[in-house]
């Protein structure tokens, strides 16, 4: 009796322990859970004007089978701003990450990396954008005037 009521309790806790696992769901190409795929990695700008605020919008798509979390975006420095789709993304449809590039003081060559992390298989991916800025004209002097003595 005392071994029957052991075993029992195993087998209980065997299927307690199997149905508590996590399940995921595979499609029929074999993706698992969010998958991010932007449009293009990379935009240049060309030449600009300083002062510019030069502004791309990088579009995606959850290509996976779960909704797809932007965790963080960033930027390898202050003078570009990132800003992103704050839901979950559902599978199959689009977001945006923008990136504004402040050229104010910045004349010459440029390339910037925004970083985005998600919840997907990968877990990040690089956008990158560049340019030249081309100078602003140097403002001139005010005349100088003499004062009559």
């Amino acid at each position: 009796m005392k071994r029957t009521f052991v075993t029992l309790l195993i087998a209980i806790g065997f299927v307690a322990f199997t149905q508590a696992q996590e399940t995921k769901t595979v499609s029929a190409d074999g993706n698992t859970g969010a998958k991010i795929k932007f449009e293009k990695l990379e935009h240049n700008f060309g030449t600009i004007k300083e002062g510019t605020q030069a502004t791309v919008t990088f579009t995606f798509t959850n290509v996976g089978n779960e909704p797809l979390v932007l965790n963080s975006v960033r930027a390898s420095c202050g003078c570009t701003t990132p800003k992103w789709t704050r839901e979950p993304i559902a599978p199959g449809a689009t977001g945006e990450v923008t990136a504004i590039y402040n050229s104010q003081g910045r004349p010459g060559k440029f390339t910037k990396v925004i970083t985005v992390k998600y919840n997907g298989e990968e877990g990040s991916e690089s956008l990158t954008i560049r340019g030249t800025v081309e100078s602003a004209p140097a403002e001139a002097a005010p005349p100088v005037q003499a004062n009559p003595q």
